[in-house]
């Protein structure tokens, strides 16, 4: 079992399944909200423990299509934690102890701004990974 949560404590939520990637996007918008590195989950593997309540949806504008969450106390980014696809993007910063996974991909490098250097050997990308 792994927990996750939000920084003030009021969004708690387990998996019940280690995610089945870890990436980074450099994109400005992730950046923006505070959620480059995500974990992707599958929605069967997430179970609520409590304040899906307290999870607000950031609408995008095109082009962009992707919603973004966050707590609505704290303002913790947890990625998109409320989509219903079968399996989603969660900001790994919200999951609480150790993976076993490590970073596996960068997306889009070319947004990556000068003073963050990449640190390891994962592929590379422009966009989102073929």
């Amino acid at each position: 079992m792994i927990e996750g949560s939000c920084c003030c404590g009021a969004v708690k939520f387990e998996l019940s399944a280690e995610p089945s990637m870890i990436g980074t996007c450099h994109c400005s918008r992730c950046r923006k909200v505070g959620a480059s590195t995500i974990a992707f989950v599958k929605k069967e593997d997430l179970k609520w423990v409590q304040g899906r309540e307290k999870v607000q949806l950031f609408e995008p504008t095109a082009p962009y299509i992707y919603g973004r969450c966050f707590c609505k106390i704290c303002g913790s980014s947890l990625g998109e934690i409320l989509s219903e696809e079968d399996s989603f993007p969660i900001a790994a910063n919200a999951l609480d102890g150790e993976l076993k996974l490590k970073n596996q991909s960068h997306e889009f490098v070319g947004e990556k701004p000068s003073w963050y250097e990449i640190c390891d050997d994962a592929p590379q990308n422009n966009g989102h990974p073929e």
